[in-house]
């Protein structure tokens, strides 16, 4: 096929919407496919013209206020649509499109080319966290218009799904998210990195993720002062000062990738995450591929990730001394928390990329033979393995 994956953000910015992406280039490339992506443009001269096969074409971008190395592309409907038309591709994929992915579903409907969405971040609940409420209602009539203009649009958990058709999006379907089982897991786990950040002995309470207000790391402060543990928070962004201040005691690594990022999570004792609008949260996956018990906040996309009893703890939003219940509960009790560990390993076995890229190629074939999708609502994703998801 020939596909144009119009990015919202890519790198050299190294996050959920772009770690998908990089999976996704590589599935394709293995098929042989030919891959256009279309992503802002970035001030890193080291950034590669060419990503797992595929051409990125950049357009000119500024800066988010407060968040520099996120990037708004600049530009009307018509330079993408030129730009899509030249291409002419099968398919169009917008990867968790808001700014430039609205104007290349526009584009895309007006050429006649079949689109597949992926809802991968809920914007519109970032404006209360950001002080900005009242753009809330503009920011979901931005979502539903783009996701009405879809051929198909993509969801990676129930929560999502539900939201969308709640609003009343039609052609919705699962897409999960692979996990790399080889590069996390158990046996990464390494006693001198355990050593080097606990020098005591201390039970690793970690966190993964981006130190931005719409992750509210800044709950995990009632965590901060229980007995015997440290606090260790993997990631970057511009809340890391203000955290630094209001966790002195915690160990803030910055950004880890690669293997660094593998061996620090298999190290953990306890993952926690607090954010309350996630659509998935691979990092979640990444922790339970690693053989690490999870507590997350009960919404959104850890309530499919997370069993109760059995591979972590899920707490009301919001309900802070919940969070440290369960926290308590686990690194209190070493038998337990192993049990738990075990099961989280398990659960997330067969969950792997290359079975989730090629559901994605199905969904790909099917908006190109004008199939509109959209399951019924209790209809469970199957990965080609047999694997439930």
């Amino acid at each position: 096929m020939r596909i144009a994956i119009v990015a919202e953000s890519f790198l050299p910015l190294m996050n959920g919407v772009t770690h998908s992406i990089l999976r996704v280039l590589e599935h394709l490339q293995e098929r042989g496919d030919e891959v256009l992506v279309i992503a802002p443009s970035t001030q890193d001269t080291d950034v590669p013209a060419e990503v797992f096969g595929a051409y990125v074409h950049r357009l000119p971008s500024v800066p988010l206020a407060g968040y520099a190395n996120v990037r708004v592309a600049l530009g009307g409907v018509y330079r993408v649509k030129r730009i899509l038309a030249d291409y002419a591709p099968d398919v169009v994929h917008l990867a968790s499109p808001f700014v430039l992915g609205w104007r290349a579903a526009q584009a895309a409907h007006q050429l006649g080319i079949p689109t597949v969405a992926i809802y991968q971040t809920e914007v519109p609940g970032y404006a209360g966290r950001y002080g900005v409420p009242f753009l809330e209602n503009w920011a979901w009539n931005r979502v539903e218009h783009i996701h009405l203009l879809a051929s198909r649009t993509l969801v990676p958990s129930t929560f999502a799904r539900n939201q969308l058709r709640g609003r009343g999006i039609p052609r919705v379907d699962m897409w999960r998210r692979g996990v790399d089982t080889q590069r996390f897991s158990p046996a990464k786990r390494d006693g001198g990195w355990r050593a080097a950040v606990a020098p005591d002995g201390e039970r690793i309470i970690g966190y993964v993720g981006r130190l931005a207000v719409e992750k509210q790391v800044e709950d995990l402060a009632v965590l901060a002062d229980i007995p015997g543990t440290r606090l260790v928070i993997v990631g970057d962004g511009p809340q890391r000062a203000a955290l630094e201040a209001s966790l002195p005691d915690a160990v803030f690594t910055g950004f880890l990738g690669g293997e660094e990022l593998a061996r620090a999570v298999a190290s953990f004792d306890l993952f926690v995450h607090p954010g309350e609008f996630e659509t998935f949260c691979q990092t979640i996956q990444e922790a339970m591929a690693s053989g690490v018990p999870v507590v997350a906040t009960g919404r959104g996309g850890p309530l499919d990730l997370v069993e109760n009893s059995r591979t972590g703890w899920l707490y009301e939003p919001g309900d802070l001394s919940a969070l440290r219940a369960r926290v308590m509960d686990l690194i209190g009790d070493d038998a337990k928390r192993r049990a738990f560990a075990a099961a989280a390993h398990a659960s997330v076995q067969g969950r792997t990329w290359s079975a989730l890229g090629a559901e994605l190629v199905r969904h790909y074939k099917a908006v190109i033979a004008g199939e509109a999708g959209g399951r019924d609502p209790g209809t469970r994703s199957e990965s080609p393995e047999g694997v439930t998801l």
